[in-house]
């Protein structure tokens, strides 16, 4: 961990060199007059908007929108099957399967889903943004969503076969964010409030009620974007049996990286954003994916108070996705995943801004962050799809 104490609070920074634009964006937040105690820096930090994903923080009384960005609730499941190995033409199989019954990208549900497969609001009257966009979500249920989103099949270094999923709340979740980062920018220009508009860091004091729905409705999104993954666990474990009729599955393993929560720490309730990054209690357990063709890992937190409890939520990007499309080599990309036998999405020019060449080093990133987890398994993957 590197300390830089130039500003109004320390930036601690697990990651050894940070990029400029996400640093200065870790500047402003440590300088807020509501910020508390620290900045962190998780390893895969790079620049987002307002606050950098990779980046934890504490307020005291606000919750600020753009510190838990647009996909609410986006975050990662994974399972370990009783499978130790899979032929290739299976695999193929199975992945057609799930291209069957996964809507990817834009595309949602032909038909509404089963409404028990909604989170449940107690009164739709409190939840105005969700309620607006309730009926279009019951066609997103069960959806990859597109950008980094993937479902990927691995060899798990325990000698079994895993799935992995990475979704969010899909476009509920970014109209919730829209919908109160608006509000924010508003009510803090009639406050004439000491935040500069262009740190894009406007905030919601938790005492008024346009914070209480804000925090509403995005525990709502936190719900969706959970039962959106469950429902396409329930689907991937389907293609798994139309092949392997006998394949077990353990427990799934689910977490979020893209939230603000009340918790303790230091001696004080704050209001933790975690953006981009993921809660690493003592024995919580966890998960850091890599990129496509590389490995991706199952982990348990050690609750270290220095990072709020908190771990990275991948490798992190270090290239944009227009500059991968400029920069990286189509045929150099492809070589790599094939070389390594892995069933992949790069087929075109465009498919490069979610190439491997396109991130960090996870094994760099893991290695910086060893004094908040513990590896638990290392998962190769075989077969990836991509929104």
């Amino acid at each position: 961990m590197q300390y830089i104490d130039t500003e109004g609070v320390i930036i601690k920074s697990w990651c050894n060199n940070p990029e400029g634009n996400a640093l200065t964006q870790a500047k402003n937040l440590a300088n807020l007059p509501f910020i508390f105690r620290q900045v962190c820096l998780m390893p895969d930090i790079h620049e987002g908007y307002g606050m950098p994903i990779g980046g934890v923080i504490a307020t005291n009384g606000v919750v600020i929108p753009n510190a838990v960005g647009v996909d609410i609730g986006c975050g990662m499941l994974a399972t370990g099957s009783s499978l130790t190995g899979i032929d290739l033409p299976v695999l193929k199989k199975i992945l057609g399967k799930i291209r069957e019954t996964v809507p990817v990208g834009f595309d949602h549900q032909e038909k509404a889903q089963d409404e028990s497969l909604m989170p449940q609001m107690e009164d739709p009257d409190l939840y105005p943004e969700v309620n607006r966009q309730y009926r279009s979500a019951c066609k997103q249920i069960g959806t990859l969503g597109g950008g980094n989103h993937f479902i990927e099949i691995q060899k798990g270094s325990d000698g079994r076969i895993w799935f992995m999923i990475h979704s969010g709340s899909r476009n509920i979740g970014l109209k919730v964010a829209s919908r109160y980062n608006r509000t924010a920018i508003a009510l803090n220009e009639r406050w004439h409030s000491v935040v500069p508009k262009k740190w894009e860091l406007a905030f919601l004091p938790i005492e008024t009620d346009e914070a209480k729905t804000y925090l509403r409705e995005m525990r709502y999104c936190l719900e969706f974007a959970l039962a959106n993954r469950k429902l396409m666990a329930d689907r991937v474990r389907t293609a798994f049996r139309t092949e392997i009729p006998d394949v077990e599955f353990d427990e799934p393993i689910n977490i979020h990286h893209n939230y603000a929560v009340f918790e303790h720490h230091f001696g004080k309730n704050v209001i933790v954003h975690r953006k981009g990054a993921t809660s690493a209690r003592d024995g919580e357990m966890g998960i850091i994916p890599g990129s496509q063709g590389t490995a991706s890992y199952i982990v348990r937190g050690k609750g270290n108070p220095e990072s709020f409890m908190s771990c990275s939520h991948g490798a992190g990007r270090k290239m944009g996705r227009q500059a991968a499309i400029r920069n990286l080599d189509l045929e150099a990309e492809q070589k790599a995943l094939d070389d390594k036998g892995i069933l992949h999405a790069i087929r075109g020019k465009q498919d490069l801004e979610e190439a491997a060449g396109a991130y960090k080093d996870i094994d760099a990133v893991m290695e910086e962050q060893q004094d908040l987890v513990d590896i638990v398994v290392r998962l190769e993957p075989l077969a990836v799809i991509k929104g």
